[in-house]
């Protein structure tokens, strides 16, 4: 069984990344991303690419980094106390991409490596990651073809492996003081080492290369819809929904914030303008209780009948 090799991860990521952010660049057509160089002081860094007031993109963010040191954060050694005493290096590519179209969905991905070591003993090691799709208006065409590609990427792994990562993004995407997902979801994995470095590191390259093949398609359908300020507002007000979730819930802001990672990269996610308003509640018929209605229920959305 091959051992677990983080310079192939990076060589990987580091592709990704530029990948992502070129497939981005062209879609757009106007903002360039913007390319921030850093170093942690314990050990690491990174490369921060950000594009602004774009044509289509409002705000996206495409993050690579590569953080190391010799104790591990709380908020591993919580769930893991095993790693306790081990030094550790993590790894990965994190994105969100912020369209000003409200008809374009917010779309969020992250691939990652981790590997912990302790001389005399063998490394503790995992892949995580995963994409999810956050729509403000629902069309069931989008929501299927997100889903068929997330299925796409885990098919060659197994037939049982799109069903499980769909159903532990739904889990994991949730929002339990709202009592609502984030959005339609898609796949999220974690600490996942079963078939060795190689199959891991395949299923890993698979979903971070599927990501784009399903993200790119719903912008090309939808960046030229029109919108006036109703929705505009809606959107604003929706997006609180994706920073609640950033800062009460997610593990790798957590992680990042605990670890010492670089605030401005992690906190990077957050959608430049945001809406919260007291107790609202979307009339009936409209579009926007369809949201509530269709698109924030967990669905079977690859057999899903249009």
């Amino acid at each position: 069984m091959t051992a677990p090799n983080i310079e192939l991860v990076k060589e990987y990521l580091l592709d990704l990344q530029d990948r992502i952010c070129a497939a981005l660049e062209t879609e757009d057509g106007g903002a360039k991303f913007v390319e921030d160089k850093w170093d942690r002081e314990a050990g690491g860094g990174g490369r921060t690419r950000l594009l602004t007031d774009g044509v289509i993109i409002e705000q996206g963010g495409v993050n690579y980094s590569h953080v190391y040191g010799d104790k591990m954060p709380g908020s591993a050694t919580a769930h893991r106390p095993e790693l306790a005493g081990r030094n550790f290096q993590a790894v990965g590519v994190s994105l969100v991409i912020h369209p000003k179209n409200p008809y374009i969905p917010t779309s969020h991905a992250n691939v990652r490596f981790f590997i912990a070591e302790k001389e005399g003993e063998e490394p503790i090691w995992w892949f995580g990651g995963g994409f999810d799709l956050t729509p403000y208006y629902g069309f069931e065409e989008d929501a299927k073809l997100w889903h068929e590609t997330a299925k796409a990427a885990c098919d060659p792994f197994g037939t049982d492996v799109y069903d499980k990562y769909k159903k532990w993004c739904d889990e994991y995407f949730y929002l339990k003081h709202r009592d609502e997902p984030r959005g339609i979801g898609g796949l999220f994995f974690d600490d996942l080492n079963e078939g060795g470095f190689e199959h891991c590191f395949a299923f890993m390259k698979s979903v971070g290369d599927n990501y784009i093949k399903a993200y790119l398609p719903i912008i090309q359908k939808r960046k030229d819809t029109p919108y006036g300020e109703k929705e505009r507002d809606f959107q604003l007000y929706r997006r609180g929904r994706y920073v609640e979730f950033n800062l009460v819930f997610d593990r790798g802001t957590l992680f990042g914030l605990q670890s010492g990672g670089r605030t401005e990269s992690i906190l990077m996610s957050l959608p430049p303008l945001v809406k919260w308003r007291y107790n609202w509640k979307p009339d009936p018929g409209t579009a926007e209780e369809k949201l509530y209605n269709v698109f924030l229920k967990p669905q079977d959305w690859v057999n899903y009948n249009i």
